[in-house]
This record gives structure tokens, sequence and C-alpha cells, in this order.
């Protein structure tokens, strides 16, 4: 059905580490401080930036991706709900995504913006540069009619005499101006490796929120971004769906298992599902009354030790394993193998439960959308059935000894190494895992 959507506006920038996530969590702050709800999302496959976006907004942040999802899901994620103004947040270069198009293009930020009709707020880096940056601003307005750019929120400005140079050359080419940042006011969050520090990781959460809510108040127009709102109605297509692991899922939900999408937790429920969470940290078992055990991704490997000790989870884990299917992803699927090398060279001991050895002693990126056939039946779909999804980390493979679980390629069609693995259980349980995250069932 075709409804009319939440007004919105994207924010992107021509790369990432331009104040995106700054301006982004500051404008959900600002903006909730004036009594308005927020609905945030995410462009892109991304685990760090949403939560941050929940922890300011007061609601979830779902990811909306281009190249996995369809445009009937992203219409039925995006559908009108009691949020006054929809914010998203891009990802790397508003027109960054891969060579070959998926499910409703390249997993650019701009696909979303012309889905949507949201237009689009474009943070620049005005360091060292002074007219220039209205001929980026420019190219940026220009390179796809789809596409439309709001204005500009200039990010780094030196001096009023910088501003009033930038200026001129934006007002030459009638580019609105929506904010200035001067470099003093720059909010810089804890990163790592994978990016961002998760957000209930960071103390002071709610500090650095009102901080940054208060600069982009005092920065930025509020009341102009409001108005240059818009959206476009989307048709709300049947979107391919996948079934839920079980009526009763024991989630792994912690520090260390973390990274799990929240439009499949959603569409999960939505079928009737129950989600028990428990916390392998805390030295948890699964739910002894669930039908499938699912383990996120996250950061194992640095919660190596406190996982080889817990000696509960371990045994709990196996036992439920023997009867019922378990599926690990990324790091979840690393907790599932043999072992884990941890980046000081020390070997720990994981489940058991799969023959996997990673390492980070080595590390290696390993970075990309993924497109799986899978060749064995998992919790959530049969064989044959295709699959989207993204991989991120840094693990190096020593051993992958299991049946593979699919044929994998990248967004290219390239074949990948990172098969994923199945292994059955003497009591007619599954354990399978997968480096990729799973996003969406593809629609052919």
């Amino acid at each position: 059905m075709t409804g009319r959507m939440t007004a919105g506006l994207l924010i992107a920038a021509p790369a990432s580490g331009t104040g995106k996530t700054t301006l982004t969590l500051g404008l959900i702050a600002a903006l909730r401080a004036r009594g308005v709800a927020v609905r945030p999302f995410k462009c892109g496959p991304d685990y760090i930036d949403p939560a941050f976006h929940a922890a300011a907004a007061g609601r979830a942040s779902v990811n909306l991706d281009s190249w996995a999802m369809t445009a009937g899901q992203i219409a039925a994620l995006t559908a009108p709900d009691d949020a006054g103004l929809v914010i998203a947040e891009g990802s790397m270069g508003l027109f960054d995504g891969v060579a070959v198009p998926g499910e409703a293009g390249i997993g650019a930020s701009a696909d979303i913006a012309a889905l949507t009709g949201w237009p689009v707020v474009l943070v620049l880096d005005a360091s060292g540069a002074a007219q220039s940056v209205a001929a980026m601003a420019l190219g940026f307005a220009r390179y796809r009619s789809d596409v439309r750019l709001a204005g500009v929120v200039l990010n780094n400005v030196a001096s009023a005499r910088h501003e009033a140079l930038i200026r001129r050359g934006l007002e030459a080419v009638a580019i609105e101006v929506l904010g200035v940042l001067p470099r003093a006011a720059g909010i810089r969050l804890p990163e790592r490796h994978l990016g961002l520090v998760q957000a209930e990781e960071t103390s002071e959460l709610d500090a650095l929120l009102a901080e940054a809510g208060t600069v982009i108040a005092r920065c930025c127009d509020l009341g102009r971004m409001q108005a240059v709102a818009t959206s476009v109605p989307m048709d709300a297509a049947p979107a391919p769906h996948l079934a839920p692991p079980g009526g009763r899922i024991a989630l792994a939900r912690d520090a260390a298992f973390s990274f799990v999408y929240p439009h499949l937790l959603a569409e999960w429920r939505a079928a009737g599902a129950t989600i028990v969470p428990f916390s392998p940290l805390a030295d948890e078992a699964p739910d002894p009354g669930a039908d499938a055990c699912w383990l996120p991704g996250g950061y194992p490997e640095l919660h190596a030790p406190r996982l080889a000790a817990a000696q509960t989870f371990r045994a709990g884990l196996r036992a439920f394993a023997e009867t019922r299917p378990v599926h690990g992803e990324c790091g979840g699927y690393m907790v599932l193998g043999a072992g884990l090398v941890a980046a000081d060279g020390v070997r720990y001991p994981m489940t058991g439960l799969l023959g996997l050895e990673t390492s980070f002693a080595t590390r290696r990126m390993h970075l990309g959308y993924r497109l799986a056939t899978l060749a064995a039946p998992t919790p959530v779909a049969p064989p044959g059935t295709r699959l989207r999804g993204h991989e991120f980390h840094y693990a190096t493979i020593l051993a992958q000894p299991d049946a593979p679980l699919a044929a994998v390629t990248d967004a290219t069609g390239v074949p990948v190494a990172e098969t994923g693995s199945l292994r059955l259980t003497p009591g007619g349980g599954r354990v399978t895992g997968t480096f990729f995250h799973l996003i969406a069932k593809a629609s052919a």
C-alpha cells in the first residue's frame, strides 16, 4: 500500500570522519530537548551508531540498506508512526556503494534519500578551504537528480572571517548554510578497531549527548532544519521475510554479543516468536525451554578469558545443542568454534561445537556485503535460500574444518573463503555459523 511518510532529513558527508555522527547525535538530542519525537535510522550495515542514536532519541534506530533490502522492505521499516521527524545518518560518503546493484540500489546513502524523499543535510569539513567548499557542495547537489540537497553544515570553521568567505561562495551557488561548527566545538566519542565503543560501554553517555545537543542547538538552525524536512510516499509492497529461528529463541545478549539488527528481532516478534536474552559473560546458559539459540556478533576477543572460564554457559550451550539448533554470527561463530587466539597471542578455548579456530594476533580486515546460497538448512531458512548480509571483522581463520554452510560471494559475485560451517550433533541438533551478519532474504 502507498502512504504518506514522516518528514525527515538524511545527514551525510563526502567521506567518513567528517562529523556525521556528531551532528546526528547532537541534532537528535537538541530536538528531543525541544519536545520533538525523533525517529532515528542508520543507512547501511552498522551496529555502533544505531545504539548511540537510540540513547539520544529514546527509541530504537533501524538500519536501512538498499543493497540488501527491497524497496518494499524499506517502505515497511519507515512506515509512519508517532514520530514528528525522522533523522537518518548516512554511511561513508553520500554516493558511496558497491559496483553491482543489489535489491534497491548499491548500498549508498543516496539511494535511501531518493527512495524516501528525505533531503540531505551535507556535513562539510571546511578546514583548509574557503570558497572551494561551494564547489564541493555544488557537485554533491547536482550529482544525482533524484537526491535533493537541503543545505550544508560547515564543520571545523576556524574564524568569523573564514566563515564569511565560505558563505560568500555558497551564496553564489544558492546553497543554504544550516549550521556552522567551529573547531573548538568538536565532540569526540571513544573509538576501537570496528568503530566507536558501544553506547552501553561509554561512561557518562547522558552527559556526552547533552553536550552534543547544546552545541548543535547553538550552532545550527533547528527551526530551519525542521522546515526543510520532507518525504515522499512509498509503496510498502510485500518483501521476502525469513522465518524466526524458533517459537522461543534464546538470544545471547551482553557486551560480547550485541550486534544484531533491530529489524530482524522485530520481524521475529511480529511472527509470534518470544526472545529470551541471556548473558554468557554472566555465565548464564541459554533458556532450556527455548527452541533455538542465536549468538550474535560483538567483541568476543575482548572478553575471551571470561568466556573461556564461563563453565555454566559452555556446558549449558553444549547440552542445548545436542537436540536443538544453535547459530552464531561473526563473533558468535567464533565462540562456537574450538579456540580463539587473542591479540596478545594467547589461545582461549571456546565452546568446541564447531572446529573453527580464529586469531586476532594476525589481524586482517574482512569487510563487505555477502550473498550466500545455503548448502544446508539453518534455523531461519532451508537449503537453496539466498541470503544477503555483511561481514566486518579482523579475525584470521586458522582452521575451518567443518562442512561449509553456504556458497558465499561478495557484492560483485567473487567467491569468498568464509563459507560458514555446519556440524550435526549426536542427539539431532544442528550447529551452524557464518562470518556474515544476516540482513535479509534475497528477493530472487
